[in-house]
């Protein structure tokens, strides 16, 4: 298992790595016209934004806690909990499709019914993630955590690299964090899925559009918890690795 533990700490690298690394021009380029439309917008529509985002989360965290009874799983291995997630990614991702077709297939309406369902996906799949590796997310610490993965998965360059070293740095960062910046939170998911999820409006195309969609922000959500929370799991080893 040495052997295992090893090949994961050089995935975590590579992970961070990509994490860190400057994105390319045109996803600089696009972040560019984003922001200067966002500027343009009254700070009374964005804080009413940030409101109903922050209010959405708060209620499917709720209702995530209400449908996770499972105790947080304590006796396996890192490997078995790896094989474990990916079991439970695959399920998550595959009701993420369905759901991205079906609300995509629909057009206008159904597709702005695609926004919530699609958070309550996730955050249920982040809720599996926590218990899978041993974390119990009914703890108020816990669920500010799998907010900042949620952050990392949908974020801008500079939001990534800071709640990238928050999550590094989580028992220490525990205690200093009360609250999300809900601003920068809303911004950050609605910056990343907004371009896509409005071809995801045009009828006929939607179905396909919103199944692909899905799938490829389930996979991000998911590559970014594993990862997070194997750096949680292996930090200690992490900062001897590096000390020796």
């Amino acid at each position: 298992m040495v052997d295992y533990t090893m090949k994961v700490q050089e995935e975590l690298h590579f992970w961070k790595h990509k994490m860190t690394k400057r994105t390319g021009l045109i996803s600089r380029t696009s972040k560019k016209a984003q922001t200067k439309v966002n500027g343009l917008i009254p700070d009374k529509v964005h804080n009413v934004m940030t409101e109903s985002i922050k209010n959405m989360v708060k209620a499917t965290l709720v209702g995530s806690n209400i449908t996770s009874k499972k105790r947080p799983t304590t006796v396996l291995s890192l490997y078995e909990r790896d094989e474990l997630f990916k079991e439970k990614l695959s399920l998550f991702r595959k009701t993420a499709v369905v759901e991205g077709a079906g609300t995509g297939a629909g057009g206008i309406m159904l597709g702005l019914a695609d926004f919530p369902l699609l958070l309550s996906i996730k955050m249920k799949f982040l809720f599996e993630a926590a218990t899978v590796y041993g974390f119990d997310p009914n703890e108020y610490e816990e669920r500010l955590f799998l907010l900042h993965v949620f952050q990392l998965a949908f974020s801008s360059e500079e939001t990534r690299k800071e709640t990238l070293a928050i999550i590094e740095d989580w028992e220490v960062q525990k205690h200093l964090i009360a609250d999300m910046d809900w601003r920068d939170f809303q911004q950050g998911y609605r910056d990343h899925i907004d371009l896509v999820k409005m071809f995801q409006l045009i009828p006929g195309f939607g179905a396909i559009v919103g199944a692909f969609a899905n799938y490829n922000l389930l996979d991000q959500l998911g590559e970014t918890a594993m990862n997070s929370y194997r750096l949680r799991l292996l930090h200690p080893y992490e900062r001897w690795s590096e000390e020796s």
